[in-house]
């Protein structure tokens, strides 16, 4: 098996190639996102310009941009570096119910002492259970993209709402990575057919993004979304420190780890069902920037995820899944997006529209990187 020379990914990532030297696609994709999006002084004052342009468009308002929070490191950091910029945030947060008690504790001790006001979108316990339950009934591998997918959404119901003209994410390629072509998709469509598909309760509650309602947020509304760690120096160990001594802050253990259903998908579901093991993106993108040695890493990924007991017996219990069901759900065979229906082939067929968004701030590069093509 060749494993690449810089960072940790094999022959088993997706659509991974390497060059003369052994460096893997990966880390030249990361390298052209280095150039594009540079950090240091030249990010800072390119941060320090948008800073200025969201001011501006907020004049008047009570709020000039939306800052998703989970109580996890990034954006609890985010919504510090906001304040200190002298930005107003309005913090919004997707409750799937199964946040732990550390990620409620983080986003309140940080949100009162900055004096942060949150706007929360709360699903139905059972539906979001239900929801839960076909994705693991579908046999793929996107089990938690429901809350990405919602947070995205109440990300621009947010916006909307208050007329904000601007989304801030706390995303960080250099530290979180990019995860790799072919291991993860998910759009408004996917969800929507695989309930129709496996789930029992209707979908009421559910902040699900629909294509003609993002259309309508991204050509009327136009809220920009900017990921401001993109350019500042970020160094997650010395961060989590600072957030500790400042706000009391408390570290869950592992990279979103605050939320209950995300640890039990991202350590036990994945890794043992799907051979998918997402520390090897962020360890790939620690080495890569400089925060872990790859002999480490190495080393470290040889441990299987942490899990507990007491999780997977909760998980079965709130998505009433039987001992034997659960099994039958391990041993099932695999599927992909491509066994449901998605918007994947219009998002194909909208790449020059798309890449005009891109220019315009309205979608992430990453969107147009992963789903365009």
């Amino acid at each position: 098996m060749q494993t690449c020379t810089r960072c940790i990914y094999d022959d088993h990532i997706p659509n991974i190639s390497f060059d003369h030297e052994g460096i893997c696609n990966y880390c030249r994709q990361i390298e052209v996102l280095e150039h594009d999006y540079p950090n240091g002084r030249v990010g800072e004052e390119k941060f320090s310009q948008m800073v200025e342009e969201i001011k501006r468009a907020g004049k008047g308002k009570k709020y000039d941009c939306i800052i998703g929070v989970s109580g996890g490191c990034d954006s609890s950091y985010l919504v510090y570096i906001a304040k200190k910029y002298g930005l107003r945030p309005l913090a919004a947060h997707f409750d799937n119910t199964w946040n732990s008690s550390i990620a409620t504790d983080n986003i309140k001790k940080v949100l009162k002492k900055l004096d942060v006001d949150l706007f929360t979108y709360v699903i139905d316990n059972d539906e979001f259970n239900d929801l839960a339950h076909s994705f693991l009934d579908a046999s793929v591998p996107e089990i938690d993209s429901l809350s990405d997918v919602a947070l995205t959404t109440v990300h621009y119901m947010a916006a909307a709402k208050y007329n904000i003209k601007y989304i801030l994410d706390g995303h960080n390629f250099r530290t979180e990575g990019m995860t790799p072509l072919g291991w993860f998709y998910f759009d408004g469509k996917y969800v929507s057919d695989i309930h129709k598909k496996f789930g029992k309760l209707p979908m009421k509650t559910y902040p699900n993004l629909w294509f003609h309602k993002w259309m309508k947020w991204l050509l009327i509304n136009r809220p920009k979304r900017i990921r401001p760690l993109y350019y500042l120096d970020y160094d997650k160990e010395k961060v989590k420190e600072f957030l500790t001594k400042e706000f009391d802050w408390e570290w869950y253990h592992g990279h979103h780890m605050e939320n209950k259903y995300t640890l039990f998908c991202d350590n036990y579901i994945m890794p043992r069902k799907f051979k998918i093991d997402l520390r090897y993106v962020e360890f790939s993108a620690l080495i890569r920037s400089g925060q872990m040695t790859r002999e480490q890493a190495l080393l470290d990924i040889q441990t299987p995820p942490p899990v507990s007991e007491e999780l997977i017996t909760e998980v079965k219990k709130r998505l009433k899944i039987s001992d034997s069901e659960f099994d039958a759900i391990m041993s099932k065979p695999l599927k992909t997006a491509k066994d449901y229906k998605t918007y994947h082939q219009l998002f194909r067929w909208l790449r020059p529209f798309f890449w005009l968004m891109l220019q315009a701030d309205l979608i992430p590069k990453s969107f147009y990187i992963k789903y365009t093509k």
